[in-house]
């Protein structure tokens, strides 16, 4: 009993010479790390296009059910974002959100990020699914946000537009389909072996469309 006192009253001892780590809120705000999941921001192009295409992969990795979207066909008198379509209605609901970061990792064009924005409290729930025009960052604004620090840097002799290899699409036209699927081959050579159950001679190939 008394060796636990001691041992209780070395840690407190040893810990008195340390600066205390709270800090006087709201006079005073932490540093927050990089890689800190807070509220959502959407983002644009510098051409002021929007980068998300409607395609709803961050709705479909989304484990919480948290994002909710409605999209629409671009028209030549009205282009929201380079692909066939953009997110008439982009809704997250921070009740359902588990910061995950899932939602960020599946969108091809980067058009979503998870900040360092973390002042959310209200009294009311209604307040905390934020529309589109609450995420979307203002006309002017063009940022990566956090996509950097989640993203693996590439070999400086890569040059590629595609977004699985250095995180976001470039923005030029497309259709939302095509994005992401430009490095696949049209035909795959596959080699048969003799105990191939159709029975096809050793060595033979055929071609396999992909």
């Amino acid at each position: 009993m008394a060796m636990d006192i001691l041992k209780g009253l070395a840690t407190t001892l040893r810990e008195l010479g340390h600066k205390p780590t709270t800090v006087s809120y709201p006079e005073e705000k932490r540093s927050l790390p990089l890689r800190f999941r807070g509220r959502h921001v959407l983002h644009r192009y510098e051409s002021g296009l929007e980068r998300c295409v409607g395609c709803y992969l961050c709705a479909g990795a989304c484990p919480a059910d948290a994002i909710y979207i409605e999209a629409e066909q671009n028209t030549e008198e009205r282009r929201v974002s380079p692909g066939e379509r953009y997110a008439r209605v982009f809704d997250v609901n921070l009740l359902r959100c588990i910061f995950c970061g899932y939602c960020e990792q599946a969108c091809p064009t980067g058009a979503i990020t998870l900040e360092r924005i973390y002042e959310l409290a209200t009294m009311n729930p209604e307040d905390l699914v934020y529309h589109k025009e609450q995420l979307l960052e203002p006309v002017g604004s063009a940022t990566h946000g956090s996509l950097a620090a989640w993203t693996a840097p590439l070999p400086e002799r890569t040059a590629t537009p595609l977004p699985e290899r250095q995180g976001f699409f470039d923005g030029l036209e497309a259709s939302a389909a095509s994005v992401g699927q430009g490095h696949l081959p049209a035909e795959t050579e596959i080699l048969i072996g003799e105990a191939d159950a159709r029975g096809m001679p050793t060595g033979e190939k055929e071609e396999e469309t992909a």
